[in-house]
């Protein structure tokens, strides 16, 4: 019986760590499949996801987001806040927004995790034009 119940329990654990993003994700790009970054994702007390950049992986051309158009303008990338305000929805974290520092430009975003994977759409209008990111977990 006893094993019967630790079965369930770890099973369980499992079932509800998978569909969680908070944690440390190594970002891959998309055009060059190269490790960028690293992201710290977590939950505020409104109950949204936030990201930052906790570590940069490659130097960029300039340390500060100078494309960016909003607060984040000139504010350097290293503790830059990526993604905001991503609500979870069944199995994926929708309603936010991503910001790419390379232009500057905010996107919707959806995340999807796949076992130690995370599929970043970012997006702009539809969900059918924008591009996905697999971003690494990071122990």
């Amino acid at each position: 019986m006893n094993k019967v119940l630790l079965s369930f329990a770890l099973s369980f654990i499992g079932i509800l760590s998978f569909a969680q993003i908070e944690g440390k994700w190594k970002t891959i790009d998309d055009e060059t499949g190269k490790a960028k970054s690293i992201v710290e994702i977590w939950k505020k007390a409104d109950g949204k996801y936030y990201g930052k950049i906790s570590q940069l992986l490659i130097k960029p051309e300039n340390a500060n987001c100078v494309a960016c158009k909003d607060d984040r303008k000139n504010k350097p990338l290293l503790g830059m806040e990526i993604i905001r305000g991503l609500k979870k929805d069944g199995g994926e974290f929708t309603g936010g927004t991503i910001t790419d520092p390379k232009n500057g430009k905010s996107y919707k975003c959806t995340i999807t995790r796949e076992g130690d994977k995370l599929n970043v759409r970012g997006y702009m209008g539809i969900s059918l034009i924008g591009r996905t990111q697999t971003w690494q977990k990071v122990d």
